[in-house]
């Protein structure tokens, strides 16, 4: 099985990734906890690039070929090889975001975008994408928040876009959940940690149990 992560910054996607990924695990289950861009040497150095004082200088194409460039090393040496031996992946963003960002808020042609996708994924999707929705003056306030308290993901040049960038940005997120509403699961990221986690659970102990017949 393999889930996926999406949202805007501040959302705390990575924080229910997590949760769940350890909820997994106490049912015995193999799971692989990754992250876009990252979850590779190659993919990592190239998230310091994306997200360092280098990233407010690329342009949107640059951004768009190396969110690919790091997905294809993800894919191929760790998503796939995990999927293919049976183990559940949990990925913190994957190629909503590239079709949230670059399409939505830069206004890359969709068709450009979707190109760049498939050579980084080799059209491998989700099972479950779960899109913790929260408004872009909130997300950022927490990222400010979270910044300042010395948090391990510090304020970075995405977080820097305008305002109306990270608005286009949720409003191609919730395009993208109605295009696909079969796996797309749209959750209110203002409601309490625990809530949204519960709700996450039932989710999944839905695919599991027609899958394997697993309960978390």
């Amino acid at each position: 099985m393999f889930i996926t992560f999406e949202g805007p910054e501040g959302s705390g996607k990575t924080t229910q990734a997590r949760m769940l990924a350890t909820a997994l695990e106490t049912l015995q289950c193999k799971v692989v906890l990754t992250r876009e861009p990252g979850g590779t040497l190659v993919g990592e150095e190239i998230r310091k690039i994306l997200l360092g004082p280098l990233g407010k200088d690329l342009d949107p194409k640059c951004i768009l070929l190396l969110f690919s460039a790091a997905r294809a090393q993800l894919v191929r040496h760790i998503i796939k090889p995990a999927i293919d031996s049976g183990k559940i992946v949990i990925c913190d963003r994957y190629a909503d975001s590239t079709r949230a960002y670059q399409w939505g808020g830069d206004g890359i042609p969709r068709d450009e975008v979707e190109r760049a996708i498939q050579l980084g994924t080799e059209g491998l999707e989700p099972d479950i994408t779960f899109y913790l929705d929260l408004s872009p003056e909130e997300g950022l306030r927490r990222r400010r928040t979270d910044s300042a308290r010395g948090a391990e993901s510090g304020w970075n040049s995405m977080d820097a876009r305008e305002l109306e960038f990270h608005q286009r940005v949720r409003e191609a997120y919730l395009s993208l959940a109605k295009e696909y509403s079969s796996r797309f699961y749209v959750i209110d990221a203002a409601g309490r940690i625990e809530d949204i986690h519960r709700t996450i659970i039932e989710i999944v102990n839905k695919k599991l149990q027609s899958r394997i017949g697993g309960k978390v």
